[in-house]
């Protein structure tokens, strides 16, 4: 899975990045032209950041996405434990180092902005960290399916999130959620679980469904408790959203989620 910081690429659809591979999607050529920039997402941080409002929503969004990170890293490390092989091990520890050089950038753009890092983080730590208690995986595979699973659903929340920023934090947010990796090879080795002993389906897909429902109460949870990063989503900030397309949004992501169900060969 590729990302950049353009804006066409921010704009895509959620669907776009369902455990696709490059070859399943359009040609560039065929694409249709995205919307030109406005408002805000036309504009650069200094400029964005002069609303003290838009300002505390980008810090509160960095601080989400730096401690997500920093708790990915953890995860991983830790899943890298129940892997089966040592080339599995080395694959799991590979993402885990992904995904703390993606926790460094963030927390250095929070230096860079002039904010504390460990403060910026500090009001999301609960809400994540009571996520993966609540979902922690009994064994490999059901540490496979919720990165795989879980974590998309929070990336595809951010991705929607950074089509409505300006435009140096939405370059920066979309290259910290680029795949680490982990899409094929969650898929690759679930589908090959699934084909030895097909009973292994029914046990992940309710682990799966699972996942979606917990995922999508903690990312609920987590805005409607900072005035800021609400604001933004219903439209006093950024142009184009409103609570109709809230809904749609999360609407979205839901059907992102049936299609990775599929390629991991699992009933949504």
């Amino acid at each position: 899975m590729e990302t950049s910081d353009t804006p066409e690429n921010a704009a895509a659809t959620t669907e776009d990045r369902a455990g696709e591979s490059a070859a399943d999607r359009p040609a560039k050529g065929s694409e249709e032209p995205a919307a030109e920039a406005t408002g805000i997402a036309a504009q650069d941080w200094d400029t964005a950041a002069a609303d003290p409002q838009y300002r505390a929503a980008v810090v509160d969004l960095l601080g989400a996405l730096a401690y997500g990170e920093l708790a990915a890293f953890e995860r991983l490390a830790e899943d890298a434990k129940l892997a089966p092989t040592l080339e599995d091990k080395a694959e799991l520890a590979k993402m885990a180092s992904a995904e703390f050089h993606h926790f460094e950038r963030l927390r250095d753009r929070l230096a860079t902005v002039g904010e504390r890092p460990t403060e910026a983080m500090e009001p999301f730590a609960a809400a994540l960290d009571g996520f993966h208690r609540q979902t922690a995986p009994s064994d490999w595979l059901e540490g496979l399916v919720k990165a795989y699973v879980g974590d998309s659903i929070a990336s595809d929340f951010y991705r929607e999130v950074a089509v409505r920023l300006d435009a140096d934090t939405r370059g920066l947010v979309l290259q910290v959620l680029d795949d680490t990796g982990h899409a094929s090879f969650a898929v690759e080795k679930v589908r090959a679980a699934i084909e030895a002993d097909p009973r292994v389906g029914g046990r992940l897909a309710l682990w799966a469904r699972r996942l979606m429902g917990e995922a999508l109460s903690q990312a609920q949870r987590v805005v409607a408790d900072r005035d800021a990063l609400s604001t933004m989503l219903v439209g006093g900030l950024a142009d184009g959203f409103d609570l109709a397309e809230v809904g749609r949004m999360f609407s979205r992501i839901t059907e992102a989620h049936t299609k990775r169900m599929a390629a991991l060969g699992l009933a949504a």
